[in-house]
């Protein structure tokens, strides 16, 4: 079976766009990756999903028209899927983008993705599944992450390894947990890029802070450092998740007022660079994990790799999902591309012991295009291998 996955995450850059083809050997799950494109959005769409995220104010008219936009990208996105797929594949999964987590009192009661699912459906001819976060919540979970199921999979606890950690570093970094004869822990940890990212607009009128050369010629202010790891959220317990909706340039605003002094930009990159660092690294301390697989666009920062490798030195080893067959900038896609072989299954696609669920949900919404398909039942498998 083949799948196309999208994905456009907290960052809201560009889509990641990947095809992989699936098939099942005993408990066996074999996925082929076959094939990955980065598409960057235009300054102008990035500025029209900046207008309608919290705290800013928005209309009804402006969520329209943004979603029917995205949902023209999603659907050149997915023919570009289909092509790396050879010409032909069975589904598409197309989550959409996030515009609202809604979490009160540590419990999410809904979720927002925007993206036109239907304009994705006419453009492939192939069933499409969309808004994958709703089931978990109407199941009494956060909704999120998904991307354990994933990572559950891959990192097989039967491998005779100790516990190991999967970490994605996009706006927002999340943990996922595997050890041997424990449930699957997995949460959103705090901001990985998304104050970081938030900063390089503010104060360098860039996307980002390239490299992290500018967080690299900074050093790191003590006392901003304190006000930011104060932060409630990283001391609640999971399951929990989070994103813009928390970590957006007001709240880092905020922070600098707090702090009474002025921080120089570089010194503002290196605290919030060293803040991602400090969260995670703690995280992976407390559960003992002696491996961190990583993915995600901040692999790209080696300043901040070059963090967590010091404060994980001696105790756990960072690698890339690559050495594992998955790359890193394309690992969200190829989960969702999973996500969505389960689901035409009907097979869950949430952890209950990472999202809080009360009990397994199926996950998303099809959106039926071309011949109807009849799922062919499945066990659930045990494990996830990479075919070269």
């Amino acid at each position: 079976m083949k799948i196309v996955g999208l994905m456009s995450g907290t960052s809201y850059d560009g889509v990641d766009v990947v095809a992989a083809e699936f098939s099942v050997d005993g408990d066996t799950l074999w996925m082929r990756p076959l094939g990955h494109r980065e598409l960057p959005y235009d300054e102008e769409l990035r500025a029209e999903i900046g207008r309608v995220l919290p705290p800013a104010a928005t209309t009804i008219e402006a969520v329209c028209r943004l979603d029917n936009r995205l949902g023209e990208v999603f659907a050149e996105a997915a023919a570009v899927g289909l092509e790396l797929a050879g010409g032909r594949a069975d589904a598409v999964v197309s989550p959409g983008q996030t515009v609202f987590h809604w979490v009160a009192d540590g419990t999410a009661r809904g979720t927002l993705q925007l993206g036109a699912v239907a304009r994705v459906a006419a453009r492939v001819g192939v069933p499409v599944l969309s808004d994958l976060r709703s089931a978990d919540i109407a199941a009494g979970g956060q909704g999120a992450p998904l991307v354990p199921a994933f990572d559950a999979l891959l990192l097989d606890p039967a491998d005779g390894a100790g516990p190991r950690a999967a970490l994605n570093l996009g706006g927002i970094a999340n943990l996922t947990v595997v050890a041997p004869g424990a449930p699957v822990l997995g949460y959103d940890v705090g901001p990985a890029n998304a104050l970081l990212d938030a900063a390089a607009r503010r104060f360098l009128d860039r996307p980002c802070d390239v490299d992290g050369a500018r967080a690299a010629a900074g050093r790191v202010h003590p006392g901003l450092l304190a006000e930011l790891l104060a932060e409630p959220y990283y001391a609640a317990p999971p399951p929990k998740s989070t994103g813009k909706e928390l970590f957006h340039a007001g709240y880092l605003d905020h922070r600098l007022t707090a702090l009474g002094e002025p921080v120089p930009v570089d010194d503002l990159l290196a605290t919030l660079t060293e803040l991602t660092a400090r969260v995670v690294a703690a995280e992976c301390d407390r559960h003992g994990v002696t491996e961190v697989v990583i993915a995600g666009g901040g692999v790209r920062n080696p300043t901040l790799l070059g963090r967590l490798a010091a404060l994980g030195a001696g105790r756990w080893r960072l690698r890339g999902t690559d050495e594992l067959g998955v790359p890193a900038q394309a690992k969200e896609a190829y989960a969702f591309a999973l996500l969505g072989w389960l689901s035409w299954h009907g097979l869950p696609g949430a952890i209950g012991s990472v999202t809080g669920a009360t009990r397994p949900a199926v996950l998303g919404s099809w959106t039926p295009a071309g011949p109807a398909h009849r799922a062919t039942p499945a066990t659930p498998p045990r494990r996830l291998r990479i075919r070269a």
